[in-house]
């Protein structure tokens, strides 16, 4: 876990990465609340809509129900979203490539809302790892590099 880890550890910016370890969503949990951070899972592996990746977010992140409404009630319940006594929050997305490539400009948007949250200066630190690569094909096949700006420009922790 060497890139999580020194996310954790605070030599490498919190923001929006991707992340190929596919260590159990229980043990990366207690990796990051042992660092002393706070952790959500989003298992969005059956979520094409936006409306249901909103939904599930919002689960995941414990935000009232009327969060996963549209980006801006996202965007603005993210803002809420504070690292309190720990020393930052770390959602995990694993299954974000049925709903990239059902809806690429859906998925980028929510990203920017993302991306966002972990940029703002209060709050504390806020981390989104993008798990897997996506398949390059098969029933969750994405783009191929260099067509899905957005995704292959984000940074990754391996």
């Amino acid at each position: 876990m060497s890139g999580l880890a020194a996310l954790l550890a605070g030599k490498i910016e919190p923001g929006v990465h991707r992340w190929h370890a596919m260590f159990e969503a229980d043990d990366v949990r207690r990796t990051v609340e042992h660092a002393g951070w706070r952790f959500a899972h989003y298992n969005g592996w059956i979520h094409e809509d936006g409306d249901e990746v909103r939904k599930g977010l919002t689960s995941a992140l414990a935000l009232p129900d009327d969060c996963g409404s549209d980006l801006d009630a996202l965007g603005g319940c993210l803002a809420d979203v504070v690292a309190a006594e720990s020393k930052g929050m770390l959602l995990l997305w694993d299954g974000w490539a049925p709903f990239a490539r059902a809806d690429l400009d859906a998925f980028r948007s929510t990203l920017a809302v993302l991306r966002t949250r972990a940029d703002a200066g209060n709050g504390g630190r806020f981390a989104v790892l993008l798990r897997g690569d996506g398949e390059k094909r098969g029933p969750f096949a994405v783009q191929p590099p260099g067509h899905a700006p957005g995704i292959d420009d984000l940074p990754s922790l391996d």
